[in-house]
């Protein structure tokens, strides 16, 4: 092997050990980095108006801070009754919720379909709530689910929703639907029981100060989910 050769050789193995080293450093620096800058946790936040337009998701938001991204999928008047006139997952904002394939999926859903026409369909309350939670357990993300029990409903003032039928047949139906689904519920409505204060129409908690999260019945429901989540995830 002559001089030229053996340079050009050596000058090739220089190149190649430089060139690893660069590529073990850029991996060593992307590790770093993702350690550093974990990518954010996707919380759905699934529901009707009570978490569409309260302040429980904004709540929720703040108390997880910059490690989580939540969205809130709530929409008012919505079923877990898929024969009504407006189940919730025959809406758009229930696509979405599937399309930002969640790692975390907090379900608030049933008030409404204590209304006194929606009775009829109460038979099938469980086996709609099930194909609600399974769409979403067949998510690529594989998402940790809770289903939580709404709070309670201490008046009639509209005269569209029964209280005691909310408290005998939907309560005990969600909790079978998690039986049957095996998944954790959230119990808000004995977090709120004595609370009627909270809720001036009797089913919505209403601001007390003016003060955007001040709702008191929110900051109860935004903490008891918060610590579900940050409890369910692994310690760093």
């Amino acid at each position: 092997m002559n001089k030229k050769t053996l340079g050009i050789l050596t000058t090739g193995m220089i190149l190649l050990l430089a060139s690893s080293g660069i590529i073990v450093y850029l991996i060593g620096q992307n590790e770093q980095n993702e350690q550093n800058n974990p990518i954010p946790i996707r919380v759905a936040c699934v529901g009707d108006s009570l978490t569409q337009s309260t302040e429980y998701t904004y709540n929720l938001m703040n108390k997880l801070g910059d490690n989580y991204t939540l969205r809130n999928f709530g929409v008012g008047s919505t079923t877990v009754a898929l024969a009504s006139e407006t189940p919730y997952m025959n809406t758009t904002t229930f696509q979405n919720a599937l399309g930002f394939d969640p790692n975390i999926v907090i379900i608030m859903l049933g008030t409404n379909d204590a209304q006194p026409s929606l009775f009829q369909y109460n038979s099938t309350f469980v086996d709609d709530y099930i194909t609600l939670v399974q769409t979403f357990q067949r998510l690529p993300s594989n998402p940790k689910i809770w289903l939580v029990l709404p709070p309670p409903i201490f008046s009639n003032l509209s005269g569209s929703i029964s209280p005691e039928y909310f408290e005998h047949t939907i309560i005990p139906s969600i909790k079978q639907s998690a039986t049957q689904t095996n998944l954790p519920v959230i119990d808000v409505y004995s977090l709120l029981i004595d609370h009627p204060e909270y809720f001036p129409d009797g089913i919505h908690p209403t601001q007390t100060t003016g003060n955007w999260g001040s709702e008191p019945a929110s900051q109860i429901i935004a903490t008891a989910v918060y610590k579900v989540i940050t409890s369910s995830q692994p310690s760093t």
